[in-house]
């Protein structure tokens, strides 16, 4: 198939690309930029042996240049980790700009493919035939399944109405969300309810012979099982991201160090699970988006043991102490619920 020919040399530019980029920094100290990789696969096609590169659309090898060199750019300024190396086995992917497809009568055509790509259309009220879109992603799961994305412009989302609402939030593992209000969302432990099943695939896995059929499908299931569990939590997330937004005009939030809270052996995969970084990435584009308010609280504030009635501050509060009296004053207070 065209696509899965497309999926491996994108796969194959990434990580000679990544290869060369560490052996020039290991050896000169150097770094390469997007024209001296642009130009060195440019070479890779005229040699024999990377010739079939041409045999597929330039455009996604291309644009996993590009990337690459964003995602150098976001490691340099400390915004994500370092570029890892690509498996066959992980999510295959391959960008199409305009000049590398066509949209015709709601049917989508890649280049150098010999027939128009099949696709079920997952939006009933937009007819796909009038879409004019600048980019197309072609990308297949561990699992199996293959997605279609489409990239258009459009304009952006009139602000949401003022509803006069302010609320604060507290994330935690035992409640998922707690706010100023006193309610309180259950953690739904989307992996624990999974990790039963989970387990059994696992194990049937490991006892199948390397490079066999029923590896091959024991493997599928076992990505499945992690599909449906990190789509139900996206959904969950999105769902109370959006109700928080559109219920209030100010959002306040702990600035949360997940990835040093991850770190805990007892509590890493508990807290993985929650998806605390996702929902604090959803809470801020949606509401720069819906012309609301969030704020981020240091996380060094000592909210959790200041009495909000008459602002006297706790020497110590062990996390094993869910609730406590101000001796200044007697009010009873709830660590998670913070009243302003």
């Amino acid at each position: 198939m065209a696509i899965n020919r497309t999926f491996g040399c994108v796969r194959l530019v990434w990580n000679k690309t990544l290869f060369e980029r560490n052996r020039r920094w290991r050896t000169d100290g150097t770094r390469i930029s997007y024209r001296d990789t642009d130009a060195a696969l440019t070479g890779w096609k005229r040699t024999q042996e990377l010739a079939f590169l041409s045999e597929v659309s330039c455009v996604p090898s291309q644009q996993t240049l590009r990337h690459q060199h964003v995602a150098f750019g976001n490691f340099f300024a400390g915004r994500a980790g370092y570029p890892r190396f690509k498996s066959r086995a992980g999510k295959q992917s391959a960008h199409y700009t305009r000049s590398a497809f066509r949209m015709r009568d709601g049917q989508l055509w890649l280049a150098k493919t010999s027939a128009a790509l099949r696709f079920v259309w997952s939006w009933p009220d937009i007819d796909p035939a009038e879409l004019n879109p600048t980019m197309v992603v072609v990308s297949r799961e561990p699992d199996g399944r293959w997605y279609v994305t489409f990239a258009i412009d459009t304009d952006g989302p009139e602000p949401a109405s003022d509803t006069g609402r302010a609320v604060g939030i507290d994330l935690g593992v035992l409640d998922f969300v707690v706010d100023s209000a006193g309610d309180r969302v259950a953690n739904p432990r989307h992996l624990d309810r999974k990790a039963r099943n989970l387990a059994r695939y696992q194990r049937r896995m490991a006892r199948c012979q390397k490079g066999s059929m029923n590896r091959r499908k024991a493997k599928a299931k076992v990505a499945r099982t992690h599909r449906k569990v990190r789509h139900a939590r996206k959904d969950f997330l999105h769902r109370h991201s959006t109700r928080l937004v559109r219920d209030h005009d100010l959002i306040a939030i702990e600035d949360l160090a997940v990835a040093n809270l991850v770190r805990n052996k007892r509590l890493a995969r508990a807290i993985s699970d929650c998806g605390w970084g996702e929902f604090r990435r959803q809470l801020e584009y949606k509401s720069q988006r819906a012309g609301k308010t969030l704020v981020v609280i240091d996380r060094w504030s000592p909210s959790s043991k200041t009495c909000s009635d008459c602002g006297h501050q706790l020497a110590k509060l062990p996390l094993s102490f869910r609730h406590w009296t101000c001796p200044a004053c007697r009010t009873h207070h709830d660590r998670d619920i913070k009243r302003g």
